[in-house]
């Protein structure tokens, strides 16, 4: 199976049909030795996203941002108030209060942008459903993986 293919078909699972079509077309993929399977995929030596074992994706920032424009995406993504932001971009926890708005296809376990003012400023696994973050006051929503300190400093993402 072509590996860009695959590639796509993945995003669309997971974060909604033709989100994919926002995937850059130069694309360099890099493979595991052992057995064989795309490891992690790059644009233009920047890291767009490493595939797990479990068949899901770990994104960064950078490829969030350029996901972004697909609207199918933004319900994916949660957006965070003012006072918080600093606090994210430093790859501290999204907290339930914090939330304005949460995209639909936001569940426990998913890879999830966290967007302010319609910029991407970290990427993180939520602990808590859409249905649940809007009504909560207090707790984790999402535990942030990357965040913009982390691409600011040079570190390669996972």
């Amino acid at each position: 199976m072509d590996s860009v293919y695959k590639l796509k078909c993945t995003i669309d699972a997971l974060f909604g049909t033709g989100v994919s079509r926002q995937l850059p077309k130069k694309l360099e993929i890099t493979y595991s030795k052992k057995n064989g399977r795309i490891k992690s995929v790059f644009h233009e030596e920047k890291l767009l996203c490493t595939l797990r074992i479990d068949g899901g994706l770990a994104i960064t920032t950078y490829f969030a941002q350029i996901l972004l424009k697909s609207k199918k995406f933004a319900e994916n993504c949660i957006e965070v108030d003012e006072e918080s932001r600093p606090f994210i971009e430093d790859g501290k926890s999204v907290f339930c209060k914090h939330v304005t708005r949460c995209g639909k296809n936001v569940h426990i376990s998913s890879d999830t942008a966290i967007v302010y003012k319609n910029k991407v400023i970290a990427v993180g696994k939520a602990v808590l459903s859409s249905d649940v973050i809007p009504f909560m006051k207090r707790g984790v929503a999402v535990k942030v993986r990357d965040s913009l300190k982390n691409n600011e400093t040079g570190v390669k993402t996972p």
